[in-house]
């Protein structure tokens, strides 16, 4: 799913786009196995004892709406916060949205960019991710987590804000 053009002011490229990276949705479909395994093991329980049938319909519901509940919140939900969150990187600006029904985002103007930085671990270096450390003329650093190739993202980010200052030192 791209970045929607219509977002983007007139004359603006997009240089890059990211969700951010997969490993995010490792422990959301743990959550969802676990809890799948567990209703299938409590529901073969209930089926196997002897219980009035209205009872045993009863539980049956109740783990049912026990795991619908569940899975949406643990598995259902990050996997939809990962595919409506966007990193974008344009000629002009960096872009960060996120959320469903609440929207929040954060635009920072190229020109205001003071110190690119990036940060990964053992484990985030395994993965090819990272976390991207914006700092702009005002603001306290802004940190973007998961990052994928977040090296790549850091030096196309780098040498765009390299363009930007030789673009305006000659004007």
């Amino acid at each position: 799913m791209g970045y929607p053009d219509r977002l983007l002011a007139p004359e603006e490229r997009l240089l890059l786009h990211r969700h951010r990276h997969w490993k995010a949705l490792i422990a959301p479909t743990l959550w969802g196995a676990v809890l799948t395994g567990g209703a299938i093991a409590l529901y073969l329980w209930i089926d196997g004892r002897d219980l009035e049938a209205t009872l045993a319909l009863a539980l049956d519901i109740a783990l049912l709406v026990a795991w619908a509940v569940l899975v949406g919140w643990l598995t259902v939900a990050p996997f939809v916060r990962w595919i409506t969150t966007h990193f974008v990187i344009t000629d002009r600006r960096v872009v960060f949205r996120t959320g469903v029904f609440t929207r929040s985002g954060i635009d920072i103007p190229l020109a205001r960019v003071n110190t690119v930085q990036f940060r990964h671990g053992l484990i985030d270096r395994m993965f090819r991710t990272g976390t991207l450390i914006i700092e702009s003329a005002s603001d306290d650093p802004l940190e973007f987590d998961n990052i994928p190739q977040v090296e790549r993202v850091h030096a196309m980010l780098y040498d765009e804000l390299h363009d930007e200052l030789t673009e305006a030192d000659r004007t």
